[in-house]
């Protein structure tokens, strides 16, 4: 039987998977510090009314903000699938079946006080470098705290400062000379800016469909570019004012808009729903772990970079999962791992299986940019998760309710958090629990 080992671990940032990584981690006897450059917790789910000198989020000198949460958000998962196994979200109204920011926030807020989290948490501590330290294992953490910079040494450091705050901006020719607004959707807050605006929203995706929706009410009229160009020039079924088009192919310097359909527009604003950059400022391993078209590697099962494995884990760079759910997975992984209760493969066994999934993502057409992204084998990778820290595999119903709710925001079907049939899964949870 091996005998668990105590670590002194750094945790960077108090969200969502810094607060789940630092219950994980105590409750397996670790010495946790977690370091949020904030006053809160809650990391992507604070609202912020705030917004950066650079709507696009490019200009490196931009004042910058954290937060990428608009004033009507609602999570795009119901909540029974928003909370933790031994932890789940609170019931709502019966209208209320997708929560609302300021509802999550308060049960990130709740768990972080129930756990006795907040203790752990040093706030206003920005995290301004991690390297490796003089010794095998150890890591040095520069921290800049009141206008100070604090240097500490920690036998592990757990990465957890988000993936929504860095602009991904698409690449539009003749972007430069043309004389319109831009702005990228971590910079939208409210629709009345967009007033009587012709607006062109580029994404896909579910912030473009709930913010297309929402600007729509004000805007004079909304254009959204689509990735596929075999998308044809077409007004949305059940939409006054909105159209889809095929991608961008040029921008002029008179405000045109042209598309590869074949249509064009004169439009004031172009609006990015294209998503974020995975980003870490502070990580200094000297090439080891790297960001290459937002591939964040090598990572085993996104999570440890071998050669450094396991004094240094990323928590939460997967997409299309169920995030809370599988947050606290590999916060458990990453903690039993470090006291040695579960063992990883050699070095080389973790090498071999990275590079086969970059074969097999070469040899599918899956482009570079998703390597994080999990669909359609999302729930293969949490039960797999779960076999490694003996826990069961993720409820049937839960798993039918996450393919049911991604079916309804990735065929774009307006109104379906409205619409949620909730006691349908109440039905089908008691039915396959037996109570």
């Amino acid at each position: 039987m091996v005998k668990n080992m105590s670590r002194k671990v750094a945790v960077v940032g108090a969200g969502v998977a810094g607060l789940t990584a630092a219950r994980s981690l105590l409750s397996e006897g670790h010495h946790v510090t977690v370091f949020e450059k904030s006053r809160d917790v809650g990391g992507t789910w604070v609202y912020d009314e705030r917004t950066e000198s650079d709507p696009t989020g490019l200009d490196p000198a931009r004042s910058r903000v954290h937060g990428s949460i608009y004033h009507s958000l609602r999570a795009n998962l119901p909540r029974p699938l928003m909370g933790f196994s031994d932890y789940p979200f609170p019931a709502g109204p019966p209208s209320g079946a997708f929560p609302s920011h300021e509802e999550v926030r308060s049960f990130i807020e709740g768990f972080a006080r129930d756990f006795g989290l907040l203790e752990r948490v040093r706030f206003g501590s920005e995290v301004v470098s991690v390297g490796p330290g003089p010794r095998a294992d150890e890591w040095v953490v520069e921290v800049l705290e009141a206008e100070a910079v604090v240097v500490e040494t920690f036998e592990a450091v757990v990465v957890c400062n988000g993936h929504h705050s860095v602009s991904r901006v698409a690449d539009v020719p003749g972007i430069d000379k043309w004389p319109g607004k831009q702005i990228h959707s971590h910079n939208y807050r409210v629709p009345e800016p967009f007033r009587d605006q012709i607006v062109v929203l580029i994404g896909g995706a579910t912030s473009a469909h709930d913010i297309s929706r929402e600007i729509s009410v004000v805007a004079r009229e909304v254009h959204l570019s689509l990735r596929s160009t075999d998308v044809e020039f077409s007004k949305l079924e059940g939409q006054s004012n909105i159209w889809q088009h095929s991608p961008i192919s040029r921008v002029h310097e008179d405000g045109m808009v042209a598309f590869h359909d074949g249509s064009s527009i004169h439009a004031d604003v172009i609006f990015y729903c294209t998503g974020y950059k995975y980003s870490f400022p502070f990580l200094k391993t000297n090439g080891i772990i790297s960001i290459d078209d937002n591939r964040v590697g090598p990572l085993y099962q996104h999570v440890f970079p071998p050669k450094l494995a396991p004094s240094i884990s990323f928590i939460g760079l997967p997409n299309k999962v169920i995030p809370f759910l599988m947050i606290d997975l590999q916060s458990k992984w990453i903690a039993q791992v470090l006291s040695s209760k579960v063992m990883l493969p050699p070095e080389e066994e973790m090498m071999a299986s990275i590079k086969a999934l970059y074969v097999k993502m070469e040899a599918t057409g899956k482009p570079r940019h998703h390597t994080h992204m999990l669909h359609p084998y999302e729930i293969d990778y949490m039960n797999w998760l779960a076999a490694q820290v003996g826990v069961p595999p993720l409820d049937k119903w839960k798993e039918q309710m996450y393919l049911a709710v991604f079916e309804c925001y990735s065929s774009q079907i307006d109104g379906y958090r409205d619409n949620w049939d909730d006691e349908y899964w109440n039905r089908l949870r008691l039915s396959e629990t037996g109570l």
